[in-house]
């Protein structure tokens, strides 16, 4: 039986090169080809990798090669789906970087597709669901540990970015390139966590700002309003361009609230539910009485997207359960779709989306469209390693 899975990475852009660096660290995996449209792209893989890998120019040929049997989809988001399927098709096994594509029913066509090929692994890199925050934060809520949630408020605005940032890629910040900005581009781990954690919501009401920071043609700041079935709400607000910017999420619940900020569990505890507090008090302003709870939360040691490409390896050699199968990664996409059309059009929009109406208006946008994108020519975007 193997022990290794040979890997291929399509896309040797920033996230491309990434994956190639650690792939280098996981036992059960061996980097054996990589393919980009640009052959200066090779040039960014480090010499080591360099001098070991098969380098490929067009696709068809990347994806016959007859040693390859994993692919890391790491391109611009409108060729995810493209790509996946063609992995697919050629028996490949596949990891879709996020997101997996730029509209819900893009991501449908997708799952539809996979349904074709149970036997192929098929995985989203949402990393941020190995985060061990993230993952004590779920076992909390899932075991009941937080009581019925009664808010949630997320706060994420450090994705601060520059212009520099947008100019570097034609690609970049524009409707035909990217299909959309924070909400495409840098939130997708959060909206996909806010689903992981807490379910879809029933309606979306948004507020979306485009081009207020910068010289781009997309969102760059997002206030959203949503509503659950079971009555309990969520604001989520994003931004590229504050400084030092916030990463909080706050979730009160019926046995207390509880923060997740700067790497660290808060949990003020409830001595009494607040549901029967408020029935059955004696005065007015008597709050439950609390206590603070400390909440250890394990280092990290390990890389985020080396942990999804080694569960993706155990899946294929192991049969693994896959931390982020990729059919889940329509979930995040169709919320921050439906806040997106909420913000552009001003109502409310209600789930499930109608994916259809998304994609028309979206077209639209890239029917009328009179952005003229800047010239990336000498534009450095620098290390974005440190940003995931």
């Amino acid at each position: 039986m193997a022990d290794k899975v040979k890997f291929g990475i399509i896309g040797i852009g920033n996230m491309g090169r990434g994956h190639s660096l650690h792939v280098k660290k996981i036992s059960n995996v061996e980097l054996v080809a990589v393919c980009d449209i640009d052959p200066k792209a090779f040039d960014r893989l480090d010499a080591e990798t360099r001098a070991k890998v098969r380098c490929y120019t067009d696709s068809e040929s990347f994806f016959n090669d007859p040693e390859l049997e994993a692919v890391i989809i790491a391109v611009p988001h409108y060729f995810h789906v493209d790509l996946a399927i063609a992995a697919m098709e050629h028996g490949k096994h596949v990891i879709v970087e996020k997101p997996i594509s730029v509209h819900k029913a893009e991501a449908e066509r997708l799952i539809s597709a996979c349904a074709k090929y149970p036997d192929l692994v098929r995985s989203a890199m949402l990393n941020q669901r190995t985060l061990q925050a993230h993952v004590k934060l779920k076992k909390l809520i899932d075991s009941g540990g937080l009581g019925k949630i009664i808010r949630i408020n997320w706060i994420i605005t450090t994705w601060f970015r520059t212009q520099s940032y947008y100019d570097s890629g034609d690609w970049r910040a524009t409707w035909a390139g990217e299909g959309g900005g924070v909400l495409l581009n840098q939130c997708p781990h959060q909206l996909d966590l806010m689903q992981w954690l807490f379910g879809m919501p029933e309606k979306v009401i948004a507020q979306v700002k485009i081009a207020k920071y910068h010289d781009i043609e997309v969102e760059d700041e997002v206030n959203a309003y949503l509503e659950y079935a079971d009555g309990s709400i969520a604001n989520f607000i994003t931004s590229t361009g504050e400084a030092p910017g916030t990463n909080r999420l706050e979730i009160a619940a019926e046995r207390g609230r509880l923060v997740l900020e700067d790497g660290e569990l808060r949990f003020t505890r409830n001595e009494v539910e607040v549901s029967t507090q408020i029935k059955e008090a004696v005065g007015g302003f008597a709050k439950p009485e609390t206590w603070e709870c400390k909440i250890n939360i394990p280092e990290d040691v390990r890389q985020q997207h080396a942990i999804i490409i080694e569960n993706v390896a155990n899946a294929i050699l192991k049969g693994e359960k896959l931390i982020a199968p990729v059919e889940e990664g329509i979930r995040g996409l169709e919320l921050g779709n439906a806040m997106l059309m909420s913000g552009l059009k001003n109502i409310p929009v209600t789930l499930p989306l109608d994916g259809a109406a998304y994609a028309e208006m979206l077209n639209g946008l890239i029917a009328t469209s009179k952005y003229l994108k800047k010239s990336a020519t000498g534009v450095h975007q620098g290390d974005m390693s440190s940003t995931y």
